[in-house]
């Protein structure tokens, strides 16, 4: 039998977890006070259990218990000594601040940025922000819209996130109600000179873009419905602008009225058209310097965003949480978000292209089996043409 090219002696749980430092998550907890009045269930066994609800994909407390008992044997890897019960979990997430595993999560983001950064996107100047809508089974958190006809009101749980361009994860979490609005989100944002941040036109606050302005921040959005505002100047249009879909680009004064005071930001305009979906775009910006081409293609980066929310929620089960309680589920997100911190950082260091959703599907199914992560995905064939029967000369009749 031949001897298998993969095998090494750390599942490959042990193997995304080198990043994370049990000495520094033990600081962490510290800091927070997370392990008062705790016996052996601490904040490390804590994060390795909700990390393997997270990557097996486990919707339910009995799952993550006998799913860690059926491999008790292999836990010693992990640091972990003893199988965590359905009751000391549950009570876990429900009394553990959810803090600590933000601070976690950040630790790790510090640890990894030069892994994940990449420097052709504006060299870590554009942030995009947006937020999503999590729905939970029932009204935890108040989520947004009318009663139902049946008075039964689901919660909602709004993750306001923002990302670096050249990061493709979140650089910013901030979880609230759903019914919350999400301009209480950019009012706290600390950005330094000559950033870049873009977003959709559900963030208006005249204010908050003036005072950007001020403090040389380059914001992109989109112009919303309604809007109304006043044509200063014409900015000239070549042909080849026209080629590329900019249809105008003007100057205008935006304005709207607040209780007694009427509020007006200094903007540029820029109408493009998009061919593709043959429909008509306005971009607005603070931003005179750069061409009206290159506002448009960093609108454009946004969907960035958009596409690391459909990762999240079609490869992590943030739609069974393992508690009814807000600490529960802030938890289970903050969990699922430092899961993805370590997939993108096995992504980024094998040198043959994986779809993370591909990836994601093989760390399941094989968490807890001694298989060379790395080695395997850079040559999954390997360990198959090895398996084959090697071709034997065929016997020479003369030699007998």
């Amino acid at each position: 039998m031949s001897k298998d090219v993969n095998f090494i002696g750390q599942p490959i749980f042990s193997q995304l977890l080198k990043p994370v430092s049990k000495r520094r998550i033990d600081k962490i907890a510290k800091q927070h006070r997370s392990d008062r009045y705790t016996k052996k269930f601490d904040t490390y066994n804590h994060f390795i259990s909700m990390l393997y609800c997270i990557f097996h994909g486990c919707t339910s407390i009995r799952e993550v218990v006998t799913g860690m008992q059926a491999c008790s044997k292999k836990l010693n890897h992990l640091g972990l000594n003893y199988c965590v019960r359905g009751t000391t979990l549950s009570d876990a997430n429900k009394r553990r601040c959810a803090e600590v595993f933000e601070s976690i999560y950040y630790d790790l983001l510090t640890k990894l940025r030069r892994v994940l950064s990449d420097s052709r996107k504006f060299k870590g100047k554009l942030y995009i922000v947006d937020s999503t809508t999590i729905s939970l089974f029932k009204e935890i958190l108040k989520n947004a819209g009318r009663t139902p006809a049946n008075g039964k009101r689901k919660g909602g749980m709004k993750v306001h996130t923002m990302i670096r361009a050249d990061q493709d994860v979140p650089c910013l979490v901030k979880m609230t109600a759903a019914a919350s609005h999400d301009v209480t989100f950019i009012k706290n944002l600390k950005l330094v000179q000559g950033s870049i941040i873009v977003f959709d036109k559900g963030y208006v606050n005249y204010e908050q873009y003036d005072l950007w302005g001020e403090e040389g921040i380059t914001w992109v959005t989109r112009l919303r419905k309604g809007a109304s505002y006043i044509i200063d100047d014409d900015l000239p249009i070549t042909k080849e602008q026209q080629v590329e879909g900019i249809l105008s680009d003007q100057l205008i004064t935006l304005g709207h009225r607040t209780h007694e005071n009427i509020v007006r930001t200094k903007a540029r305009l820029i109408l493009y058209h998009d061919t593709e979906k043959n429909i008509i775009l306005e971009f607005i910006t603070n931003n005179i310097l750069f061409e009206a081409k290159v506002i448009c293609q960093i609108y454009k980066y946004r969907w960035q965003i958009e596409m690391l929310y459909k990762r999240l929620k079609q490869n992590y089960p943030l739609q069974y949480f393992l508690g009814d309680n807000e600490n529960a589920i802030k938890v289970q997100v903050w969990c699922a978000l430092i899961a993805d911190l370590l997939i993108k950082n096995i992504q980024k260091k094998i040198k043959r292209k994986w779809s993370y959703s591909n990836l994601k599907s093989m760390v399941r199914l094989h968490l807890m089996n001694y298989i060379h992560l790395i080695k395997f995905l850079n040559d999954p064939d390997k360990a198959l043409i090895n398996l084959r029967p090697k071709k034997r000369p065929p016997p020479n009749l003369f030699s007998m």
